[in-house]
């Protein structure tokens, strides 16, 4: 296959580069590593609030929702083909813009409501998203069903009055919920159903005090993006509810197809940069020329490359689009990419793949980063802030971080159950 990008993508970049050069100044510019301890000291609430700014910068801009399917109206976001989506992802991360907030709202809600909402829900709830005005976070684990999503406890009881269900139950691992509005929600609807069965997705306001708390999860990093989240008779909207009674599990499914998406090329563009960190600084060290250590960063830099080959194949020929978006077909915009085959029994097991590989993969590089450093990995710059108890270089946080890649999104258990199952067709595991 030809994985380069035609002249119309090119223009597309150009276009992308300058909105980006000219607006990523002041509170927008992401802090290095050689920050100032002042800046370093900024709370967490100041940068969610310089985050959430930037969303509407993005979206004042247009460019929140690119390769949305317009076939139900257009929502405030430009139209964008699948190498364009690419290039802009490229470019983003290029220019160290700022990590996403509105990222779930964006790239899972959006396409999922694009898939299986109603015209009302659409209409809604986009142009908001599109505009960088509300966050949301994704309420799908719980302590007891994690990987086994299908063990979910959370309840939805609807009032028979007005029809207003009412949730119970404990969600984890809720990346940014202190900063969301809004929150979809996995829940079972029916009384004594089991697994798959009986689920609903609803959406549900956070701002509901005495209703839903929020309670940060520590991690290694010493930072808190996961939270617990806690329902206690929580109101959702009748009109809320996507997809239609009992129809959950579907509506989830098709949301986790579409995580694995396009941002697999985005999260690679990340990983890319990591990897060039480690390298440059093994160069700097003289790491680079012990034998051993040598080798594992060139097998990290081909396995990369195989990543994104294999992403890029499966986008173009899976009919897995990004966003919701159309299937890739050849177009004037996009000649590079293939019309897809039908999908096969492999289709099923490429998201696993990718998970899996991506996992271990940048597992390994947080190890490799922290061994380039060698003893000074163990120290490091010390900086108490109000809401961290220390704060870490680039490299420790990508060790400490990456040790939990292969646990979650679907751990790497899970994936292979999956893989042996529906691709390889072996026996089924016992549950």
């Amino acid at each position: 296959m030809d994985f380069a990008f035609g002249p119309g993508d090119e223009h597309f970049r150009d276009e992308a580069r300058a909105w980006l050069d000219t607006h990523l100044t002041g509170r927008f510019t992401r802090p290095t590593d050689t920050a100032t301890t002042a800046a370093a000291a900024t709370t967490a609430a100041a940068t969610a609030a310089a985050q959430r700014a930037w969303e509407r910068e993005l979206g004042g801009g247009g460019w929140i929702g690119l390769g949305w399917d317009r076939t139900h109206g257009t929502y405030g976001n430009r139209p964008a083909t699948l190498t364009q989506q690419v290039v802009w992802a490229e470019e983003y991360a290029r220019a160290g813009a700022p990590g996403r907030l509105g990222h779930i709202g964006e790239n899972l809600l959006a396409p999922t409501l694009l898939a299986h909402g109603d015209q009302a829900q659409r209409a809604r709830f986009l142009p908001p998203i599109a505009r960088g005005e509300e966050l949301w976070c994704q309420g799908y684990s719980e302590p007891d069903a994690g990987s086994d999503l299908a063990g979910v406890r959370t309840r939805a009881v609807r009032d028979p009055g007005d029809g207003t269900y009412r949730v119970t139950g404990q969600k984890i691992w809720t990346s940014h919920a202190r900063e969301a509005d809004w929150c979809f929600v996995l829940a079972r609807t029916e009384e004594g159903s089991q697994r798959h069965h009986g689920l609903s997705f609803l959406l549900v306001p956070m701002d509901q005090p005495g209703r839903v708390e929020v309670r940060p999860i520590r991690q290694l990093t010493g930072t808190a993006e996961f939270n617990e989240v806690f329902f206690d008779g929580a109101l959702a909207h009748p009109d809320h509810l996507v997809g239609g009674p009992g129809r959950g599990w579907t509506v989830a499914m098709s949301l986790l197809a579409v995580e694995r998406g396009v941002s697999t090329l985005v999260q690679q563009i990340g990983f890319a940069q990591e990897l060039d960190r480690v390298i440059r600084q093994a160069l700097e060290t003289g790491a680079a020329r012990e034998p051993v250590l040598r080798d594992q960063l060139i097998q990290q830099w081909t396995e990369l490359k195989v990543m994104r080959w294999n992403a890029l194949r499966t986008l173009s020929g899976a009919g897995n689009p990004p966003s919701g978006g159309p299937t890739p077909t050849p177009s004037a915009s996009a000649p590079h990419l293939p019309a897809p085959p039908r999908p096969t029994a492999h289709d099923a097991g490429a998201p696993s793949v990718a998970k899996l590989l991506w996992g271990g993969w940048h597992r390994r590089l947080g190890e490799l980063a922290v061994r380039v450093r060698g003893a000074a990995a163990a120290l490091g710059p010390v900086r108490w802030t109000e809401d961290r108890p220390y704060e870490l270089d680039a490299a420790q946080r990508l060790f400490l971080f990456s040790r939990a890649d292969t646990i979650y999104g679907g751990s790497d258990e899970i994936q292979r159950n999956i893989i042996a199952e529906r691709v390889l067709h072996l026996p089924k595991e016992d549950r």
